[in-house]
């Protein structure tokens, strides 16, 4: 996995727990269900890199 997919997942992820995080504040749900959907994709994106990196050691 590069160090630019890395950043990217990982940002990713920490933007969807800041939106996760804002719409819980100011009850808005749907903000709240895009930030969790944002951090599994960022979190998916990480275990499929993680993966094809296992393969090739």
């Amino acid at each position: 996995m590069s160090l630019g997919d890395k950043a990217k997942d990982l940002t990713q992820k920490a933007a969807g727990h800041a939106e996760e995080f804002v719409g819980k504040k100011t009850d808005d749900a749907e903000l709240t269900a895009q930030g969790q959907k944002d951090q599994h994709m960022g979190e998916a994106r990480k275990n499929v890199e993680d993966a094809k990196d296992s393969t090739h050691e």
